[in-house]
């Protein structure tokens, strides 16, 4: 069973799936598609931290609308930006794992009977 380097495995997988991925439910499932497991956590803790600063300022009282706006907007700007760094490392992948391809057939074919 060939064992596939870290970039072949980013490769391999959709650009597109792991930016809704990231986009849609905005706690970096798009990194678990992708495999890819510190952005995870760290979209994970960076979703939690916000939740908790959230609470603790709201203290005891009610959030009034424009609170819930801060905390909806907060949510989806770590979503976007998750979203567009999950397409980016895709494309960053599969630049390198194309110019590996291209390496490895200009040395193959050095040989006379090749």
């Amino acid at each position: 069973m060939e064992k596939f380097s870290r970039e072949e495995l980013l490769a391999l997988s959709s650009g597109w799936v792991a930016s809704s991925l990231n986009f849609i439910p905005g706690v970096g499932a798009g990194y678990l598609y992708q495999r890819r497991w510190l952005p995870y956590f760290l979209t994970a803790g960076a979703v939690a931290t916000w939740l908790v600063v959230g609470i603790i300022f709201q203290g005891d009282k009610e959030p009034n609308q424009t609170e819930q706006l801060i905390g909806i907007s907060g949510l989806f700007f770590i979503s976007i930006i998750t979203a567009l760094e999950a397409y980016l490392a895709f494309k960053k992948a599969v630049k390198i794992v194309s110019i590996k391809k291209e390496e490895t057939k200009s040395t193959s074919n050095k040989g006379w009977f090749k």
